[in-house]
């Protein structure tokens, strides 16, 4: 593929966009077993990000890692800094329906056209360093280092006055680790990705806590005591500021006085006292669960930090931001009646979020039913024991696109260890969707969970049930 390939004519398409881009190596889809420790270094996207002018050094960044929260806080941050006037570029991965998702502007996603000529920009750059690579045996930009640096120059182009980066895996050789932070969150830490960023929790902190630079303020929502441990040593070898929750700031859910009628409207109050004792201000979230009020908390405590930085956010704009942000498949409550619930619960303590979260439900009916698919370098049985004592049934199946879904057979096995004895399986996750519809009596709850695959295949089928 030549630098003056169709791909970066006038006549470029987003559809042709797209199918440049699925050529590159991409970490999200590979199947377990590959070798991916050779395969991350900042080498190559440092190259990119030069060869297209380093977008990234024209504004500055928030920016994110953690095993789970970080989207969500990101979303909220970027609803908080847009909602105090200021125009906020926001880069998430992954997405549910459409790439455009992952990047957007002033709370609204990247258009066909912005996204086109960014791809523009970047793709003679990539052909370029493809050459190259290829002269010297070894791989050219991946997929993701590819996004990030289309999200990179469409920030720059849109002049954003902040932008709120989320990690893509790890930290420390995450192609976002050359963004230019202003602040740093690093959100709770738990076993994910074992195969990639190692099998202890000392080991994973330490790649979350590689986005941590010399003299820019952390704000992190980390417990794990190992965890901890690891962030303190790192922000004082840096000598940075660190807000730590339980240290400096606290949170306390408080009781909705004033119940929404339908879930997916409800708002969600919670107290943040920093420091801890002192008086407390409450916010309410659109999001459910004691996990997104940290991650609220993360958001506010990072608005303190941008405001030493001379950014003017104030409690109205805060409150604004944090009723506002919904994400897709973050405990999505699709439908109240027969309530349904789309949730990308993808590792031990997402789906251990997600049933505490739903055990605070009252209203919710006792016939409960999940659908269960999951990437096969998870921990499986530990994702289904926690399922257990909550639901009721459940249907296992396997999603189709991506490689890294774990086999019917292994889930099997995963649901026996988990304490599941006669789990119902099913060959798709369209099928899947409509078992559990049948077991749940069309009255019982339908939860669907495990992955943001998942959640793609079934979204289309869920909504043709409440529209049928």
């Amino acid at each position: 593929m030549g630098v003056f390939s169709e791909e970066t004519s006038p006549r470029l398409t987003r559809i042709r966009a797209l199918q440049w881009l699925e050529k590159r190596s991409n970490f999200e889809q590979l199947p377990t077993g590959q070798d991916y420790k050779t395969a991350f270094t900042l080498t190559r996207m440092r190259a990119l990000l030069r060869a297209i002018g380093n977008p990234q050094r024209q504004f500055p960044s928030a920016h994110l890692a953690g095993t789970k929260g970080k989207g969500s806080t990101a979303a909220m941050l970027a609803a908080i800094v847009h909602a105090a006037g200021y125009r906020v570029g926001c880069y998430l991965s992954p997405h549910v329906n459409r790439i455009e998702e992952r990047i957007s502007v002033a709370g609204k996603q990247i258009s066909s056209p912005d996204l086109l000529t960014a791809f523009r920009r970047v793709i003679p750059a990539v052909e370029k360093l493809d050459k190259i690579a290829s002269r010297k045996k070894m791989a050219g930009p991946t997929w993701f280092e590819v996004l990030t640096a289309v999200a990179f120059a469409h920030f720059e182009r849109a002049q954003v006055d902040l932008a709120v980066i989320e990690t893509g895996l790890g930290g420390r050789l995450d192609a976002t680790n050359l963004c230019k932070p202003v602040v740093s969150i690093i959100t709770n830490i738990s076993l994910d990705h074992t195969d990639v960023l190692g099998n202890t929790i000392r080991a994973i902190a330490t790649e979350k806590a590689g986005i941590i630079r010399r003299g820019i303020p952390v704000v992190s929502t980390a417990m794990h005591p190992e965890a901890l441990h690891v962030i303190i040593d790192k922000a004082q070898s840096q000598r940075t500021k660190l807000l730590l929750l339980k240290r400096d700031f606290e949170i306390n859910l408080v009781k909705n006085t004033k119940p929404s009628s339908s879930c997916q409207a409800a708002l969600h109050p919670f107290e943040i006292q920093a420091p801890p004792g002192s008086q407390g201000t409450i916010y309410k979230t659109a999001m459910a669960g004691i996990h997104q009020a940290e991650n609220a908390a993360s958001a506010v405590m990072a608005t303190k930090v941008l405001s030493e930085k001379g950014f003017q956010i104030n409690k109205q704009a805060i409150a604004t931001g944090l009723r506002k942000t919904r994400l897709p498949a973050r405990i999505e409550w699709i439908s109240d009646s027969p309530p349904i619930i789309l949730d990308a619960a993808h590792n031990v303590a997402s789906m251990e979020s997600l049933v505490k979260t739903l055990s605070d439900q009252s209203s919710l009916p006792k016939k409960r039913v999940l659908v269960f698919a999951a990437s096969a370098d998870k921990q499986l049985g530990a994702m289904l024991r926690a399922s257990k004592d909550f639901f009721s049934d459940i249907v296992l199946t396997r999603y189709a696109t991506n490689p890294r879904a774990a086999t019917i057979t292994r889930l099997r096995k995963a649901a026996e260890e988990g304490g599941w004895r006669e789990p119902h399986v099913a060959a798709s996750p369209t099928e899947a969707v409509m078992v559990g519809k049948r077991l749940s009596g069309g009255k019982g709850l339908l939860c669907i969970a495990g992955s943001f695959f998942l959640a793609t295949e079934v979204r289309a089928v869920l909504t043709s049930l409440i529209n049928s």
